[in-house]
């Protein structure tokens, strides 16, 4: 006999109850502890994944909301620019720009020399605003035509520089400034 089954045999009263409780705690963690630890930290991934579902959410509501206001902000702003900015009709432009250009022509020291205004005939039937085209001719100093143009840019009037042409045909003479520019109107419910 060798020595481990002596002492089996001498000790087993001892020996098969230890026996019988070590596997009695293998089976119980095999059985309760193990599957627990395991319920448990999938709860708690599940938990941190929630919670970032969660944070998500809430910055897709906040983006949300945000440009729910930014549009509702943004059409304020566009109905004020309809209503306040923009001339009624054709002829409210006219009037606008008609005295306007002149009175800056003469407060930057340029000669206006001519102007004509027209309606832009490629405007659709159904369109919301119509177009003035305005093509005018100024006379003087490169420096003064500057100045035109930052009090045409800072004035109240709601005009767009939508080309310029500088010309001088002798040296002697001054130079010759052409502007093409452009005004929106509010066109009626019969596109006039």
């Amino acid at each position: 006999m060798t020595l481990w089954k002596r002492i089996l045999v001498e000790k087993r009263a001892l020996v098969i109850p230890l026996l019988l409780a070590i596997a009695i705690n293998v089976g119980v963690y095999a059985l309760v502890v193990y599957p627990l630890g395991v319920k448990s930290a999938t709860a708690v991934d599940r938990a941190a994944a929630a919670a970032e579902a969660v944070k998500a959410a809430e910055a897709d509501d906040n983006a949300a909301r945000a440009l729910v206001t930014g549009k509702s902000r943004a059409e304020q702003e566009l109905s004020t620019f309809y209503d306040e900015v923009l001339p009624a009709d054709f002829s409210a432009a006219r009037r606008l720009t008609y005295a306007a250009l002149p009175r800056l022509a003469r407060k930057s020291n340029v000669k206006y020399e001519q102007a004509r205004y027209e309606p832009d005939s490629s405007i659709q039937k159904n369109a919301r605003l119509g177009r003035l085209q305005i093509r005018i001719v100024l006379q003087g100093e490169y420096e003064s035509f500057r100045q035109f143009l930052y009090e045409l840019e800072s004035a109240p009037e709601f005009v767009i520089i939508d080309h310029v042409t500088i010309g001088q045909t002798d040296v002697s003479k001054p130079l010759m400034f052409t502007l093409e520019l452009s005004t929106y109107y509010r066109l009626g419910a019969h596109g006039n």
